[in-house]
């Protein structure tokens, strides 16, 4: 049986919610706009997709503490000004172009922030190899 004194940590992200204020809306732009895999609809609240490991539930809050904007996610892509074209061209609106945040021995990690259909902040991040 475990103990006060046994080791425990967070590793693993399950699912993460995102409130929506119109779930018909953020259905639309997560699926057809950012092209994240739709798994199912739960009407008239919910709403499942998949992201690499993780399930992303968009959510019509129940209570009103829960009602808003989600914190920051950031969407790790390989090619940053191709995912920034692709997304532009699909009418996501950018509040900052790709840009260099940091520079590590082995990489640059770079970043472009937008809003969802719902006002939510996401962001897409690349990590850049140094050559």
């Amino acid at each position: 049986m475990p103990t006060a004194t046994t080791q425990f940590s967070l590793s693993t992200i399950g699912q993460i919610f995102i409130r929506a204020k119109d779930l018909d809306r953020a259905v639309r732009f997560y699926r057809d706009t950012l092209g994240m895999a739709f798994l199912f609809q739960a009407p008239p609240q919910m709403a499942f997709f998949k992201c690499g490991d993780i399930s992303v539930m968009l959510g019509v809050p129940e209570q009103p503490e829960l009602d808003h904007a989600a914190s920051i996610i950031y969407y790790l892509v390989p090619d940053i000004a191709v995912a920034h074209a692709t997304l532009r061209d699909r009418g996501v609106e950018f509040a900052t172009e790709p840009h260099l945040v940091h520079r590590a021995p082995d990489h640059e990690l770079w970043l472009a922030e937008f809003r969802d259909s719902e006002g939510n902040v996401l962001a897409l991040m690349s990590r850049k190899p140094r050559t």
